[in-house]
């Protein structure tokens, strides 16, 4: 540990899985819950998802069977414009398939050491080691648990004269055990299918198949292999070490479903036994030392390049439940939201290593857990990822790129069957298989279930890492083609009509509108779905001029683009949500579907386009702040990018209050029961949702630095109970970097500097009351006077 790395601190073991520390390398997660005694690590596979990879296949096939498609769609369309809400809305259900697939835990590894007492229990944020001092059978031991990205295994270093027990098991099914000299071999059959915990009338939540099913095998293998100078020995299913004074005990794991994620062909059984006994033994050679030294140096390089402090240096652990949940110093506890986002999202999404971060990251315990642990698109997902360029972990990015490639070729075949249309379409949820269809099973009310614009909002992030990296070869070869599928989708999807082009059927996630005193969700034309069809047009045709690319499909974007209805503003003076000035069924709704066009598409600013920034600022005062976790820090980056720091600030201040409420249950969608942060400083819904932990870190850089629409606004919405710090290398659009600092409220030095990108584009900054422009070569830097 350096002397000033954020290191995170409790006083005593946890006792629940909401006060375990965090570690991943992006395939690999584990809870680390310290303590002497008998202690647990609950090990997740960013792999192990219930599934196969036919699965929405042959579901969209089922949907086929049933009568869905382009005919009963245009009888759909037609129940809308004649306002038949009945008819249109049970044509609509008949297109929901069953539900996106369930992330699911893997493994528990279980550590048993004599009793004692617990000195020191810490996450180190810098190196991503959980590390414990113990006081055992009088002997004082040490235990550092890290997931190594280079390895790709789990470590486990105890060192300090003990005795110790290791156990292995899983919550899923055990087909194959081994317990030999030095470790474990476990082999688990991964359920085929599985339905979400708030589908409690389904008999059978998770079901197994047996076996293979088609060309695909639902297996999972887990090994642990251990290095010690104690005496090891073998009882009842434990491994027994006596005499030890070190211990490193490694953990690798090898899935059926990585071989499909990494279009990889299928591999035996018994290959992937051998490939995790490879990858351990490989990783023990290297010794503790080195295992260590490689994770240290490799997750220092990744988190190191940007940094954030507000207020004052803190040197030494920091006490979570006194520095940071009692809301004494909010300068620190921002410092600490930012960097914990930051450590979260390199621990669960890493390139090479499987599925990007999911609704949990990469940390589930529960064989049915909140909303499947999936990918929820028409915000969730989007928040994980707010961060990632800003915050200097752009190659992070990457895994979720990779599932757009998965969704947009399922999503090709959706479009074509389900809607007679071109290019591809996601909706509500996906999976790691690249779910595209529409969830419900028939009765999920269309407000969420049936919405066309999932990938047409997650597709902005394939510009978001060109945008940011300047890597023209990426908007080429990978942003481009997902780019045009979704705009393709677009074209066909809008429909003539009063002169403009609409979207129906249409609805804003996930609120519903009055129609004769009854709630209803079915219209055309939200202003969501219009800004996001906008907003993919418009990157289509700047990719196709940055890129050189002459296609087709540019000339009908630019003859369908000035044709898209413009926001509205409603009689009361705020930004309107659907197409005309309906009664909202909830005023104060969780979701700003309609505020997409402020954050993150920069469609509406304060200076572009005062007028509308005035109505999304009126319709943030009517919604209210509150709500859950992933609402605030949506509300967070929406006030700063409106130039409000002291809401922003204010909104910060709730969402990090310790959770009032029982974790484990589901609250209320109305906001009446908020969410808040755990004792491991896990956001929530509740329950635990790691969205908002993704998204305040995105939100506070906004309030600190902005670089949309070809402008870098410095301090833009600083709150005057931040008076000083410093946020050096922060990310911002066009391949720059910026250093800042600031005093008593004021900027005190600035420096510009260019990592990629086209030199001979104008860089614009406005800062300490005045506006510069410049041009920057790569590796240039510039300092600006303050």
């Amino acid at each position: 540990m350096r002397h000033d790395d954020l290191v995170l601190s409790w006083p005593t073991p946890a006792a629940e899985w909401i006060e375990a520390a965090p570690v991943g390398n992006g395939r690999l997660g584990a809870m680390v819950f310290g303590g002497s005694g008998r202690t647990r690590l609950q090990v997740n596979d960013s792999t192990v998802w219930s599934g196969t990879p036919h699965g929405p296949a042959d579901s969209l096939a089922d949907l086929i069977t049933q009568g869905a498609g382009p005919e009963r769609l245009a009888e759909m369309r037609a129940a809308i414009r004649a306002g038949d809400h009945r008819t249109a809305e049970r044509l609509l259900m008949s297109f929901e398939g069953p539900y996106s697939q369930e992330f699911l835990p893997f493994a528990d590894l279980w550590l048993t050491l004599g009793e004692g007492t617990l000195q020191s229990r810490t996450l180190n944020l810098d190196n991503g080691v959980a590390h414990e001092f113990l006081t055992v059978d009088g002997h004082e031991v040490e235990r550092s648990v890290w997931a190594s990205h280079p390895a790709g295994v789990l470590c486990v270093h105890v060192a300090g004269r003990t005795d110790l027990k290791l156990e292995l098991d899983s919550p899923l099914k055990v087909v194959h055990r081994l317990l030999r000299d030095k470790g474990f071999l476990l082999g688990v059959e991964i359920p085929v299918d599985g339905a979400p915990e708030h589908e409690p009338q389904v008999i059978e939540p998770l079901h197994y198949a047996g076996g293979p099913v088609d060309d695909y095998d639902p297996f999972g293998a887990v090994v642990v292999q251990v290095d010690t100078d104690g005496e090891v020995s073998i009882s009842d299913q434990t491994l027994v070490i006596t005499g030890a004074t070190e211990t490193l005990i490694v953990l690798a794991s090898s899935t059926s479903a990585r071989d499909f994620w990494d279009g990889e062909p299928a591999r035996t059984r018994t290959e992937h036994f051998a490939a995790a006994e490879e990858r351990v033994s490989a990783a023990l050679a290297q010794g503790p030392e080195q295992l260590l030294r490689e994770h240290d140096a490799d997750l220092r390089a990744l988190l190191g390049g940007t940094s954030l402090r507000i207020g004052r240096q803190v040197n030494g652990p920091i006490d979570v439940a006194a520095d940071v949940l009692s809301g004494r110093d909010e300068q620190l506890t921002a410092t600490v939201m930012f960097q914990y986002g930051r450590y979260l999202l390199a621990s669960s999404s890493r390139p090479g290593s499987g599925p990007p971060a999911n609704l949990q990251g990469v940390w589930n315990a529960d064989l049915r857990p909140a909303w499947s642990s999936n990918y929820t698109v028409n915000i969730n997902t989007e928040m994980n990822y707010w961060p990632a360029e800003v915050t200097g972990l752009g190659q992070c990015h990457l895994p979720l790129i990779d599932l757009l490639d998965k969704m947009a070729a399922n999503g090709t075949t959706v479009a074509r069957e389900l809607y007679g249309a071109r290019g591809w379409v996601t909706h509500h949820n996906t999976d790691m298989w690249g779910w595209a269809l529409p969830v419900g099973m028939g009765h999920g009310n269309p407000s969420w279930a049936l919405w066309m614009m999932g990938g047409a909002w997650l597709v902005q992030h394939a510009w978001d890492h060109y945008e940011f990296t300047g890597d023209t070869e990426f908007l080429r070869n990978r942003a481009w083609p997902l780019l045009r599928g979704c705009a393709l989708f677009g074209l066909d999807w809008l429909v003539e009509g009063e002169g403009w082009l609409d979207t129906i059927p249409s609805t804003s996630p996930e609120n519903l509108f009055m129609v004769d005193g009854r709630p209803e969700s079915l219209t055309y034309s939200s202003t969501m779905d219009i800004a996001l069809i906008r907003a993919v047009f418009t990157r289509c045709l700047d990719a196709a001029r940055i890129a050189d690319i002459a296609d087709p499909v540019l000339a009908e974007i630019e003859k369908a683009l000035p044709m898209l209805r413009p926001p509205a503003v409603s009689d009361g003076g705020w930004l309107q949500e659907w197409v005309t000035d309906l009664p909202e069924h909830d005023p104060k709704h969780r979701h700003m579907s309609q505020l997409v066009t402020v954050y993150p598409l920069g469609q509406i600013d304060p200076e572009s386009t005062p007028e509308l920034a005035q109505a999304a600022v009126n319709l943030m005062d009517r919604r209210g702040n509150g709500a859950m976790g992933w609402s605030w820090a949506w509300k967070i980056a929406l006030r700063a990018r409106l130039g409000d720091g002291e809401t922003a600030r204010s909104l910060l201040l709730e969402a990090t209050r310790p959770l009032g409420f029982d974790w484990d249950v589901n609250a209320p969608t109305d906001g009446s029961q908020w969410g808040g942060l755990l004792p491991n400083l896990f956001s929530s819904h509740p329950p635990f949702q790691i969205d908002g932990n993704y998204g305040f870190p995105a939100g506070i850089a906004e309030m600190l630095v902005q670089s949309h629409n070809d402008v870098i606004r410095v301090l833009p919405a600083l709150p005057s109970s931040w008076p000083s710090g410093a946020l050096t290398g922060v990310r911002l659009r066009g391949g720059l970097a910026a250093d800042l600092t600031w005093r008593e409220g004021s900027l005190a030095a600035l420096s510009i500097r260019r990592l990629s990108g086209d030199p001979l584009r104008t860089v614009v900054v406005d800062y300490a009351g005045k506006r510069e422009e410049l041009f920057l070569a790569v590796g240039e830097e510039r300092r600006l006077a303050c």
